[in-house]
């Protein structure tokens, strides 16, 4: 069967998964978090340059060259969001969240010295498929999926007269443990630093913890 073509364009959403020791998915009711208003997640493939030999005559000439393969040693991403959500923030990046009344109000980074998530996260994004101008009516989305990254707040942060930024950087590889994911719905692979697939649904519209099986 040939394949549906489309565009990815936009963001739709995007949702983080704790992860176990052993890189499975964490499960309950705050183990898993949907963001609906990001900026942006743009990463970018990373490769190992393959070693090139070359060997001349003694009259100078080149008798032996080979260039190995470059290979891919991970994906960096970066990832934006509008407003500075301590619930996103700390299940993507550790530290504590500080609540009053059962309810969060803030966050608080790391201890200085200390791996703030040591296990890692998921991550899952959306996107809208374009065909012929219009969303696909098949499978109108694209899922992005991240199986193992460590991101950790980056850049700037200006208390100003505008926006302040709120910026994530970090890594991206394989993780098998991800195997179908926190609602048992990925059928493919997962031991790569990423992949995509057209998916009939996103979670569009939520914010907030949802559980993970």
């Amino acid at each position: 069967m040939a394949q549906a073509y489309a565009a990815s364009v936009q963001g739709a959403a995007i949702r983080v998964t704790r992860l176990n020791s052993n890189g499975t998915t964490a499960s309950g009711v705050s183990a898993s978090y949907i963001l609906n208003s990001f900026i942006r997640v743009s990463f970018t493939p990373e490769y190992e340059e393959g070693d090139e030999i070359t060997e001349k005559t003694a009259s100078g000439e080149v008798c032996v060259t080979y260039k190995a393969p470059d290979t891919l040693k991970r994906v960096n991403l970066e990832l934006a969001i509008c407003n500075p959500d301590p619930e996103f923030t700390e299940i993507l990046a550790g530290g504590t969240l500080l609540t009053s009344a059962g309810q969060s109000v803030g966050w608080a980074a790391p201890l200085t010295g200390t791996d703030s998530n040591p296990n890692g996260i998921a991550l899952d994004v959306w996107s809208y498929a374009v065909a012929g101008g219009t969303r696909a009516s098949t499978n109108p989305y694209f899922r992005w999926l991240f199986p193992y990254v460590q991101l950790r707040p980056t850049g700037e942060r200006v208390i100003e007269n505008g926006l302040m930024a709120n910026t994530f950087e970090g890594y991206g590889v394989g993780n098998a443990g991800y195997g179908d994911g926190p609602q048992n719905d990925w059928t493919f692979v997962s031991d790569r630093p990423y992949a995509y697939a057209r998916s009939a649904t996103a979670p569009i519209g939520l914010n907030g913890y949802q559980t993970a099986i």
